[in-house]
């Protein structure tokens, strides 16, 4: 098998932005169909995607799923769940963008399932290529910082006016709300490099008029050996803090913006247009030492193509999948424990 032929469920922002074209961009991966209702973004796909198949909807694509190895679940979260367990009833290896599931019980399920059918199964936490993330690791494994005390990181945008959608239109019961939109990206990363917390204490609260659900959060973590993680997201922040800020006992690091690999896909560029991908210039280095001693230090390129050619390798080659499902369904229950903490305004043990 030269390709694997790869239908995209979903076709706004993360389907048509983030997924899409890494996909085509990976030699071993094709985008072969695309489900939307959308006639417009039906147009869209096949200008994207010459040749594509366009299919109306999630039961067109499994009633004839003829040329599809892999399904990527880009629906609405409440969707996400169910997708997944369909496609690998189908035989289908499976992406499924975060959050994962709205609940751990039908995240568990879904685990479960890929697990008796031999199915490969992960979940899209493509911000562990972050290039800033990823220097914050470097600097880990080299023992530059010393034994981290607080870890904290922002996705903090300054949104006045409300979009429309339900991700800020909808409830619990959709995953809406940036908790679990930007939340996600943030626990997901802590875990990552920390391990799961053994305590959560959440703030959230809905700032704008109009909004249904949070658009503001904080979040800390108390992670085993004393690592305490500050996470924060919010739609309504006029001065934007430092993407990552991370003190340890023998040094610190700081870096401001956001991984330019976002801003690029939008544009409709493309992994491999250019040697630039992915980095940043000299002077949006991060800045690493104590003071007063303290100096910039180079932001590794990010590597968002890198979840795609790790999920080819763990279906034509057994390597391990890019992101294990189990990692997944841990952020779930933290996101899970800081609801609870924020409602009932205390701190959750988990």
């Amino acid at each position: 098998m030269s390709s694997l032929g790869v239908a995209v469920i979903g076709y706004g922002l993360a389907g048509a932005v983030f997924h899409a074209p890494l996909i085509a961009a990976e030699p071993r991966l094709q985008v072969v169909a695309v489900v939307t209702g959308s006639a417009e973004r039906a147009e869209q796909a096949r200008r994207d995607h010459p040749g594509v198949r366009v299919v109306p909807d999630a039961d067109a694509l499994f009633a004839d799923p003829a040329g599809i190895d892999v399904v990527v679940v880009a629906a609405p979260n409440r969707t996400h769940a169910e997708l997944a367990l369909r496609a690998l009833g189908a035989g289908l290896a499976v992406v499924v963008d975060k959050p994962f599931a709205v609940t751990t019980a039908e995240a568990a399920a879904v685990i479960r399932y890929a697990a008796d059918a031999g199915r490969v199964l992960t979940v899209f936490h493509n911000r562990r290529w972050d290039g800033d993330f990823r220097t914050i690791g470097r600097l880990l494994d080299e023992g530059r910082l010393g034994a981290v005390r607080r870890f904290e990181s922002r996705f903090e945008r300054w949104r006045p006016v409300p979009k429309s959608g339900w991700r800020e239109s909808g409830t619990t019961a959709d995953a809406a709300g940036i908790l679990y939109d930007l939340g996600s990206h943030l626990v997901d990363q802590a875990l990552a490099l920390f391990g799961p917390p053994t305590a959560v204490y959440c703030e959230l609260d809905s700032r704008r008029p109009g909004v249904s659900t949070d658009d503001d959060m904080f979040l800390a973590l108390t992670h085993p050996g004393g690592v305490r993680s500050h996470l924060w997201a919010s739609a309504v922040a006029p001065r934007l803090g430092p993407r990552f800020r991370v003190l340890g006992e023998k040094a610190g690091y700081e870096v401001h913006g956001m991984d330019p690999q976002e801003a690029a896909l939008r544009e409709g560029r493309r992994p491999g247009d250019g040697k630039s991908w992915g980095t940043v210039a000299p002077d949006r280095y991060g800045i690493l030492g104590a003071d007063p001693e303290a100096a910039a230090f180079p932001t590794l390129p990010g590597d968002y193509l890198a979840f795609y050619s790790a999920l080819a390798a763990a279906i034509l080659d057994g390597a391990p999948v890019p992101v294990d499902p189990v990692d997944a369904l841990t952020g779930l229950r933290v996101l899970e424990a800081a609801r609870e903490s924020a409602a009932s305004e205390t701190v959750m043990r988990i």
